[in-house]
């Protein structure tokens, strides 16, 4: 859970992004839109929810073990985080 006011902003912008997204297409498939339309719309509505989960996945690890990997005497906890969430995004496209 996102527990700084600035963490919790951002996780609200993408739910409601993404609670947009899905009424979208539910207008769209009672319209009967095309099938490009509509999976366009499903593309966009997986982006966004890969972008939610990405956020709240980068905050928990710098949360849980970011410290852990500070504390070790690793390279700064940041910069191992960075590198770990620069892969993680790539793979949640």
């Amino acid at each position: 859970m996102p527990h700084s006011p600035d963490d919790k902003k951002r996780a609200l912008t993408r739910l409601r992004r993404i609670k947009g997204q899905a009424e979208a297409l539910e207008r769209a498939i009672e319209a009967e839109a095309e099938c490009g339309v509509l999976l366009q719309q499903i593309a966009a509505l997986r982006g966004a929810a890969g972008g939610l989960m990405a956020e709240v996945l980068d905050i928990h690890l710098r949360e849980s073990i970011g410290h852990a990997i500070g504390a070790a005497g690793a390279a700064p906890a940041s910069d191992e985080l960075d590198a770990i969430m620069k892969i993680l995004r790539t793979y949640l496209k």
